[in-house]
């Protein structure tokens, strides 16, 4: 099943307006992701950055490769990011490979964007069933592209059920949200982050 999922991100979330939009297909435990956000950032010169991504999710729910370009009126910068099935990263960002392990992590975050939070929260089902985890995380940052290994706990405040989003609790260290959640395990809102919205043609 393919969707095309939007968000917005308006002045008051972390000073910073944007726009975020991916296409997803799921299959399983797995799915893809092709997207692209623009934001606001007083960090880079422009005062913007753009950046798109290609996401693989195995059908265990893992990481399977990640690809990202960023670009700002600095310049243009690309990072490709792959988990072998026996748990080693490959993190390339064009200079050159390095490979290590991120303390087990299986998930990957990417700076201000809510597709993201999908893979523990799908992986583990914390939106259908109650449950709560500290996940160690690739945490890329934009737009440097960064790579760090972090920690990341998931909650389930309250699950899905019918028409009723799920809940699901979120804490990285001095950030805490709760994210509501849809049936398939997308965010729909992120307070402080982003908020799902609906594109309409004109």
């Amino acid at each position: 099943m393919a969707i095309m999922l939007s968000w917005r991100s308006e002045p008051d979330t972390h000073g910073a307006d944007g726009l975020e939009s991916a296409r997803i297909t799921t299959s399983g435990g797995g799915f893809r992701a092709v997207g692209r956000l623009i934001r606001g950032t007083r960090d880079v010169s422009g005062g913007v950055l753009t950046a798109s991504y290609r996401l693989v999710v195995a059908g265990d729910g893992t990481l399977s490769r990640l690809a990202v370009d960023v670009a700002t009126a600095g310049g243009e910068q690309q990072l490709t990011i792959s988990r072998s099935t026996d748990g080693v990263w490959l993190v390339d960002d064009g200079s050159g490979g390095t490979r290590g392990e991120f303390h087990g992590a299986r998930d990957v975050d990417l700076a201000f964007s809510p597709v993201f939070n999908a893979l523990p929260i799908r992986r583990l089902g914390l939106h259908r069933d109650k449950g709560e985890h500290v996940v160690p995380v690739v945490f890329v940052d934009l737009p440097t592209l960064r790579v760090e290994a972090t920690e990341q706990t998931y909650r389930t405040v309250r699950a899905g059920t019918g028409s009723d989003p799920a809940v699901v609790g979120f804490e990285a260290g001095e950030v805490t949200a709760e994210l509501t959640v849809d049936a398939d395990g997308f965010v729909l809102g992120y307070p402080g982050l982003a908020t799902r919205t609906e594109l309409t043609a004109g």
